[in-house]
């Protein structure tokens, strides 16, 4: 930051570890002594219809609709009723609520009429600019080290009131305020570009793969009807409505779903031994193990028939919606399934494993097995539908033309993805290090002007 920013003449040491050394004119004070810290409160039982009432006055604030804002909350998707808000903390527009639980430290200023619960705190007499303060905590290195509980950072009323910032005259920190607004919304345009560009990249991602595995790599291939309105026409040589039991016909006992989910009895859990996977380590991008759970080789030996080992397909049964496949990758070891998920084992001879996988990851894949699912708590496809599913079916050597077509094409999409996610972090770390430069006093931005519109537009560009 030194390179753009100068810095104060002078420094002292604040005797405070996340401030450091602070410009001589300015004070270190602990937050209890700028405003009351108060916490939020919640009707109880906080589940009871009566306590909202979608035309009430006061929105519900959760953590998530905190987790989720930028700076203001601006909306929440429950409102309390006069009752439910008479028993929670009702904040105006404009009021400062950081959380001190789940996401610790996440400060958010209310856009709305809004009522917190007690995972949140606020500060009613608040003597200086709450967007100073909401900076001090959007810095991220004030809270750390206070209140932890074993490995889970949780804060109070009074490590909050006790945290120390550095503070000088209000017009100071309304400059600090100004300059800090007006370079995180700059940041924060280049991290929303890139973010457009994640997405318009994923969509072209997922456009070559559908168009590729329903319409094959030959522009000039004679089509025929498909006789499926969501498929429209296919190359003429291709086998249609080929049920998707039929891709994997030599291979006894290919369809294969676990017998139990997350009720196995905690007995049989391991902390090592053969892993169990889950729905959530399932990917369209590729398998990636999140799960911890494993059971005994006796156990798994039980479950023989479940068993996963490399090329095998996994498919989600269940999710928003369920359909998720990839592929059981070489470098992991033999696993069991869950009753959550469906495994195919192909004959690699006659069917390409990359291939079916693509297609059932395809739109006209989701859409095919949505059609078969039936609402529960959450979307759920049985593995009888599953099995007696209808895809167009390539010749097994196109099927592995198409497949490495399709991986040439996402690898180079995928790098360009990445690159991207990686803007946007090394955007959030510079925006997260100018806020704490400027809240601790290593940049001096009193003499700072907001640029005109036409250099502003100069510097984006």
């Amino acid at each position: 930051m030194a390179g753009r920013y100068r810095a104060y003449p002078e420094y002292k040491d604040s005797g405070v570890e996340w401030l450091g050394e602070v410009p001589c004119h300015w004070d270190v004070i602990q937050i209890k002594h700028l405003s009351c810290v108060k916490r939020g409160a919640s009707p109880r039982p906080i589940d009871d219809a009566k306590y909202f009432d979608e035309d009430g006055e006061y929105a519900w604030t959760r953590i998530a609709d905190v987790t989720a804002s930028n700076v203001y909350l601006k909306e929440s998707p429950q409102k309390l009723s006069d009752l439910g808000s008479s028993l929670s903390i009702k904040l105006q527009p404009g009021s400062l609520f950081p959380s001190i639980a789940g996401t610790v430290g996440k400060p958010c200023i209310t856009g709305i009429k809004a009522c917190i619960h007690d995972g949140f705190v606020y500060f009613p007499e608040l003597v200086i600019p709450n967007k100073y303060l909401f900076y001090v905590f959007a810095g991220g290195q004030a809270y750390q080290g206070l209140g932890k509980f074993g490995t889970q950072l949780n804060l109070n009323t009074d490590t909050v009131g006790g945290i120390k910032v550095g503070i000088q005259e209000n017009s100071e920190l309304c400059r600090i305020v100004d300059f800090l607004d007006h370079e995180t919304a700059k940041i924060d345009t280049l991290i929303e570009k890139q973010q457009q560009l994640i997405t318009l990249l994923q969509e072209k991602r997922q456009a070559v793969i559908s168009h590729a595995v329903t319409r094959g790599l030959n522009p000039d291939a004679p089509m025929k009807d498909s006789g499926v309105e969501w498929l429209g026409e296919v190359p003429e040589h291709w086998v249609t409505k080929s049920k998707l039991l039929n891709f994997a016909d030599n291979s006894r006992g290919c369809f294969v779903n676990g017998p139990f989910g997350s009720d196995l009895l905690s007995s049989e859990l391991r902390e090592e031994g053969v892993p169990v996977i889950y729905i959530r380590d399932l990917k369209t991008t590729g398998y990636k193990r999140v799960s911890t759970v494993f059971v005994s080789k006796e156990k798994a030996n039980q479950l023989e028939v479940c068993k996963t080992v490399s090329g095998d397909i996994l498919i989600a049964k269940v999710g928003d919606p369920p359909g998720d496949a990839c592929i059981y990758p070489k470098d992991e070891p033999v696993a069991i399934i869950t009753q959550d998920v469906i495994r195919i084992r192909v004959n690699q001879e006659e069917v390409s494993a990359h291939y079916l996988t693509m297609l059932l990851n395809s739109n006209y894949g989701k859409l095919v097995i949505d059609d078969i699912s039936v609402e529960s708590t959450r979307k759920r496809v049985s593995l009888g539908d599953f099995k007696s599913t209808r895809f167009p079916r390539p010749p097994f050597e196109e099927q592995v033309k198409i497949a490495c077509y399709i991986n040439t094409q996402c690898k180079k999409l995928d790098a360009l993805i990445k690159k991207a996610k990686k803007a946007i972090d090394l955007s959030k770390e510079r925006r997260t290090a100018l806020i704490s430069a400027a809240v601790t006093g290593k940049i001096d931005v009193r003499s700072w002007q907001p640029p005109t519109s036409s250099s502003t537009s100069e510097h984006l560009q």
